[in-house]
């Protein structure tokens, strides 16, 4: 069920949607809070528009909260951040060039940090490298990111970068699920991310998943972002455009879902062995049927 308000798009009680859509009682939605927070790239461009914003005397004077913090006072914030360390090394090793980056010993250690060189690495050179550590260096990295939207991420496509994460970020997503069994966080809970379609999709569907709802289930309730998106779809487009990826990442890939659940089959035996091998064990999953099981 979508609940619909002014300027809050895709916001639903996915355990109605689930039940709704099964006509039987799967599991409530009383659960935990946890904000699935925005990437590295999403915080540059948010800061960019921000900061054009606040240069706006206009604006300011009609939107006194263009200054005030981006959280708004009541609710318990936890921020995750799912596209974590390990998932950028993996995104900048599929670049076809990275056999070459460590041959720049003129790199600043900070980035060599960053990207986890070892320094005796003998690598061979490639401009597109050079491009990107420059734009790196002097400060333009939502240009930079542009270089790894068309050449990495674009390749990659929407579905095969969240099977990526599910591989490399596996303690983010653990401490995803832990703060939604975590008797400190409190009633009710509000999952989310920039889209809420994407990292919000994965977990809810780790979280369903562990329920046992069945995955037309899960993939009904994930295409509804589709149509709760749709008011603010072209603005999407035209920033994720800036960053080097096609119209098609402003959408939900039909066979999402299925997708996961295929990638969790093959490559872990299933769901559960998937959440065992990343730390979410029995113990940890029973809680989470305890907070949002029937």
């Amino acid at each position: 069920m979508s609940i619909e308000f002014e300027k809050i798009l895709n916001f639903r009680d996915v355990g109605k949607t689930v039940n709704d859509y099964l006509g039987r009682k799967q599991g409530h939605a009383g659960g935990r809070a946890v904000s699935l927070g925005t990437t590295r790239t999403e915080h540059l461009t948010q800061a960019q528009k921000r900061e054009a914003d606040l240069k706006a005397p206009a604006l300011l004077q009609s939107n006194a909260a263009l200054a005030e913090p981006m959280q708004i006072p009541g609710p318990l914030y936890r921020h995750v951040r799912v596209a974590g360390r390990r998932l950028e090394r993996a995104l900048v090793r599929q670049l076809s060039w990275w056999n070459f980056m460590c041959v720049l010993l003129t790199l600043p250690t900070f980035f060599l940090r960053w990207v986890g060189f070892a320094s005796h690495l003998d690598l061979p050179n490639s401009p597109a490298v050079h491009k990107l550590i420059f734009l790196f260096i002097f400060g333009f990295r939502v240009q930079a990111i542009r270089i790894m939207g068309q050449e990495v991420m674009q390749p990659l496509g929407l579905v095969g970068l969240s099977l990526l994460t599910l591989d490399e970020s596996g303690s983010e997503i653990v401490e995803a699920l832990q703060i939604l069994t975590s008797s400190q966080t409190p009633n009710p809970s509000l999952v989310h991310c920039t889209q809420g379609k994407d990292r919000t999709g994965m977990i809810i569907a780790l979280a369903l998943l562990t329920l046992h709802v069945p995955t037309d289930a899960i993939s009904h309730d994930y295409f509804l972002s589709q149509s709760g998106l749709e008011p603010e779809r072209d603005e999407r487009v035209a920033e994720m455009m800036q960053i080097g990826l096609p119209p098609a990442w402003g959408d939900c890939p039909p066979n999402f879902v299925q997708r996961v659940r295929g990638h969790l089959d093959e490559r872990y035996g299933g769901v559960e062995g998937y959440l065992d091998t990343i730390g979410f064990g029995p113990e940890d999953r029973a809680r989470l049927v305890d907070v949002f099981g029937a």
